[in-house]
């Protein structure tokens, strides 16, 4: 608990006795241990010419490029204590029992080269390496009992009995100091006698900086600051030196040539100028993570780097915009600024401050040095300061006040209150008007001193007011644009004015432009025509603002205008003949949307209410310091599986001459870039565009991804390049980076001769296989013929079948037919027979039993006439041919088979062949049944057949044979 008392305290006595900061301090940006991912301690720094800054860490070289931070460990894994970079562009670093240097290898990755194989073998143990020093193309190395000289690939080593003290660079060439606090100059390979005189026992220098042609000035750990002038060193002594020589003085750097940072161990850093007195100081209060400064730098755009024993700190000393904190523990939001009896004002959200200026109105009021006091009854929300008659007013959320001696005296507590202007061009304006939370307020100024309230127009809110020669103009940002005249009785009239006077009501902003009385709205800049008394776009404006939606205008004493559209600032600078935009993109989204305010006091001076207090604007610097920035790529990574890098972002991009571009198998042809642009003031507003030569159309949208990637390129030359910006309409050169993606295997020229080769194998294989399968087709051609032939020829066949099956169903029919007209004939002789038989019966009884002879004759004539028809054979020939033909010569066929049949025999086969009963056979061969039994029977052995077979189906199969044959 002592040690923090002792630490601390004298901290806080050293802030309140070193006197006061100035009004504005420059942005400070903080970079925790946890956000640079190394060791605790930062010891030294140094930039080389790619604007990429490299850190001494406990944990290895730590490099930074504005975006991403990358530590590089000694190959021993001890502190850098020291680095710095050379003429050849290498980094040199030192470390315990180390010294080399970092060099980019051709995939631009930071490689290190250790030069202990240059040190005799005796001299190489030495512990820390606490002091690199640059000289033209040598480099000196400082541990605590040597000093090692690097020059054309060789190493010098120049031990001491003693121990050296500190190493740097003066007017006079690279000084030493040993442990007498003897100055040594190196001259001709050899360290000299550098002042007549000595530095006081037991000083310790810890920087030498060149401040003239022949002038060195020497910071001591706690013996003051001295100035060495040729061989003549001296001391340079004020009360704030003095104060800072009792704190511990770590390092020293030259901000520019008229301005020195000095780096304490226990209050921050101070910058002086060369008479030693302070112009500003960092601490903790001012935003510093801690006030212990291990070491500071100045980089190319003198900017500052803090190296601290925790992290590291930047401070945008040269930006010509910068912060201004009323109170920085509670800082507030900022409203509205002025000055007046040399005080600067501030309103704020917590109340009103004021600063004295001392006096010195006219040169750049940031760099005065004076402490906010917060005003006297002025807590809580201000909204306005104006000036009317020589008096200034303050708007507050609680009514009106005017403001003298830093005190605020409320003279209207009615409502709030947004604003005050003078009715008058003529001063002293005997009225004054005040836009309140209800509508406009008249007050009558008597006297010097007194404010009178005489009339008020109640209607809406009125904080945009501006005054023409005969009217009181207020608008509403959602009710419309309001016109207030005087009666001659000083009656207020209000009148809206809205679509039938050209404007709408949402979206309307009143000012006084350019002497015109001019409205912002969606639809662009509208100036009020009093001889058409409307409200007419405006050409003048047009050309100037185009489309865009303007939301504040304010036109400073030279003429120029600012302008707010889109939460962003701008200004139209008319001091050349062409009016030209100038973008302030610091301010992007940090300005009190809603409430903006500039206060345009000149050149110099220009303040700008914000989010956190306010911005302070040299704009006159700003306009000068414009510089271009480009970008770096800063990583090429090609992914896949597992990611591979193919440039680490140390060397130049530029440089397809000396690197050919990297050739990409296929399967890695996924690629991510990662860039950056080294200028690290106001990082958050850089933006980029990126485009792929040979496979984008166009340049990307500009964006702050840092960050890009192409995913599945085919195969060929590609070449990758990104530009940056820092405000719209300034654009930096493209940086470039080529490289090629291979074909796919089957895209290359011996998968193209692969493919050739098998086409002409293809080609002569499928003539073959054509050829063959031509034969095949053939065969199967004439296979097919012929079983075409062959079905052709069963078709016909089968045809013929059937047309002999219909032919024989059309005989068999036939045969059936004439076998029924047979068997109806037959039927027809068997009745005829039975009848004439019964005829010759009763003609044979009539016979007997008449006398009469003429009866008889004619009787006798008449059984005579029966028996000529009874006489068959005729009819039976004609039968037996008619049979044949029906049933294919039946009785010749079975005439050859039997030749010893009898006729009756033969009939006797046709009628069982017909299928006829026993009865009607009898009858047809006129004899008794029993006798075709016997025939039959005789029929049967004739014709030899054994007693299983059946005489009828014996003739019906020879019946069938004889079809077949």
């Amino acid at each position: 608990m002592k040690k923090l008392i002792f630490i601390f305290i004298p901290v806080y006595l050293c802030a309140n006795c070193l006197g006061q900061n100035t009004l504005a301090l420059p942005q400070i940006v903080n970079f925790s241990k946890e956000t640079i991912k190394a060791g605790t301690e930062n010891w030294d720094a140094c930039q080389d010419e790619n604007g990429l800054l490299y850190f001494a860490n406990n944990e290895g070289l730590l490099c930074f490029d504005g975006t991403d931070w990358r530590l590089y460990p000694l190959p021993n894994k001890t502190i850098v204590r020291s680095v710095a970079v050379g003429k050849d562009n290498r980094i040199y670093v030192g470390g315990q029992d180390e010294i080399g240097y970092f060099l980019p290898d051709e995939t631009g990755q930071l490689a290190y080269h250790s030069l202990m194989p240059l040190i005799p073998a005796s001299h190489r143990s030495f512990s820390d390496i606490w002091d690199v020093v640059k000289d033209d193309d040598q480099l000196f190395f400082r541990a605590n009992q040597k000093i090692f000289l690097y020059s054309h690939e060789k190493i010098t080593v120049y031990p001491t009995a003693g121990e050296w003290l500190f190493l740097g660079s003066g007017h006079n060439g690279v000084i030493a100091e040993d442990e007498h606090s003897n100055l040594l100059v190196f001259s001709k390979g050899n360290w000299r006698r550098a002042v007549t005189g000595i530095l006081p026992a037991g000083c310790i220098v810890t920087g030498l900086l060149e401040i003239g042609k022949d002038s060195t000035m020497i910071t001591t750990l706690k013996h003051g600051i001295y100035l060495l002038n040729g061989d003549d060193c001296s001391r340079i002594s004020s009360p704030a030196l003095d104060n800072i020589a009792s704190q511990t003085i770590y390092s020293a750097t030259l901000v520019d040539k008229n301005h020195i940072v000095l780096g304490t161990a226990m209050a921050g850093c101070f910058i002086i100028d060369k008479q030693g007195n302070i112009i500003q100081e960092y601490s903790r209060r001012e935003g510093l993570q801690n006030n212990n400064i291990l070491c500071a730098f100045s980089d190319h755009h003198q900017n500052l780097w803090f190296g601290l024993n925790n992290g590291i700190d930047f401070v945008t000393y040269s930006d010509p915009i910068k912060n201004i904190r009323p109170d920085y523990q509670n800082p507030a939001s900022g409203y509205s600024s002025i000055i007046h009896d040399d005080r600067l004002y501030i309103a704020t959200s917590a109340g009103l401050y004021s600063a004295p200026l001392g006096g010195e109105a006219k040169g750049d009021l940031s760099l005065v040095k004076a402490d906010f006091t917060l005003v006297r009854n002025s807590a809580g929300q201000v909204w306005n300061l104006s000036v009317v008659n020589d008096q200034l007013f303050a708007g507050h959320h609680e009514g009106a006040f005017r403001v003298d001696n830093n005190v605020a005296t409320p003279i209207d507590k009615s409502t709030g209150f947004w604003t005050f202007l003078p009715l008058s061009s003529v001063w002293p304006s005997p009225v004054m008007v005040a836009g309140t939370y209800k509508g406009i307020n008249f007050y009558d100024s008597q006297n010097e001193r007194a404010i009178n309230k005489t009339i008020s127009a109640p209607f809406e809110s009125s904080r945009f007011v501006t005054i023409d020669e005969n009217n009181i103009w207020v608008s509403h940002p959602y009710k419309g644009v309001f016109k207030i005249s005087l009666s001659k009785d000083n009656q207020p009239a209000v009148a809206l004015y809205a679509e039938k006077h050209g404007l709408t009501t949402q979206n309307n902003y009143i000012f006084k432009i350019k002497n015109r009385v001019v409205a912002a709205t969606d639809r662009g800049i509208y100036e009020y025509n009093s001889n058409t008394d409307k409200f007419e776009p405006s050409k003048f404006f047009e050309n100037i603002f185009g489309k865009r939606v303007i939301r504040y205008l304010r036109e400073d004493s030279s003429g120029n205008v600012w302008f707010v559209y889109d939460k962003n600032l701008a200004v139209v600078d008319f001091s050349t003949s062409n009016p030209k935009v100038i973008y302030i993109s610091e301010l992007n989204n940090k300005l009190v949307s809603g409430f903006e305010q500039v206060y345009p006091l000149n050149d110099n001076n220009v303040f700008v209410g914000a989010e956190k207090g306010f911005f302070h604007i040299n704009y006159a610097r700003y306009k000068q310091s414009q510089e271009s920035i480009r970008a770096h790529i800063r990583e090429v990574r090609v992914t896949g599986k597992k990611d591979s890098v193919l440039y680490y972002g140390y060397s130049s991009v530029a440089n397809d001459k000396l690197h050919p571009a990297p050739k990409v198998t296929y399967q890695w042809n996924s690629i991510h870039f990662n860039f950056s642009a080294p200028v690290y003031e106001h990082q958050s507003n850089i933006e980029y565009s990126c485009y792929l030569e040979g496979y984008d159309r166009r340049w990307s949208e500009w964006s702050v991804k840092t960050e890009k990637e192409y995913a599945y390129l085919p195969g060929g030359t590609y070449k990758f390049f990104v530009k940056t910006r820092s405000k719209p309409g300034v654009e930096s050169e493209a940086s470039s980076y080529s490289f090629v993606i291979l074909p796919p295997w089957y895209e290359t020229w011996w998968a193209f001769a692969g493919y050739v080769v098998l086409l002409i194998t293809g080609s002569y294989l499928a003539y073959r296989w054509q050829k063959k399968k031509f034969v095949r087709q053939q065969l199967q051609y004439e296979e097919k013929q012929k079983r075409l032939r062959h079905l052709h020829q069963l078709e016909i066949e089968k045809n013929e079948k059937e047309i002999v099956k219909l032919r024989n169903e059309k005989l068999e029919a036939e045969i059936n037919h004439k076998n029924k007209e047979m068997a109806t004939a037959t039927m027809h002789l068997v009745k005829k027979g039975e009848l004439i038989a019964k005829m010759k019966d009763e003609l044979q009884r009539l016979t007997k039993n008449t006398d009469d002879p003429s009866m008889l004759d004619a009787i006798k004539k008449m059984v005579k006439a029966l028996g000529e028809d009874e006489n068959m054979d005729a009819d039976w020939e004609h039968f037996a041919i008619h049979f044949d033909k029906v049933h294919n010569d039946f009785f010749i066929e079975l005439k050859k088979h039997h030749r010893n049949l009898t006729p009756n025999e033969l009939k006797l086969c046709a009628y069982l062949r017909m299928n006829l009963c026993t009865k009607e056979m009898a009858r047809l061969m006129n004899i008794s049944v029993r006798g075709v039994e016997i025939s039959r029977y005789r029929l049967r052995k004739k014709l030899q057949l054994p007693t299983e077979t059946n005489l009828t189906t014996y003739l019906l199969d020879l019946h069938g044979e004889m079809q077949q044959v």
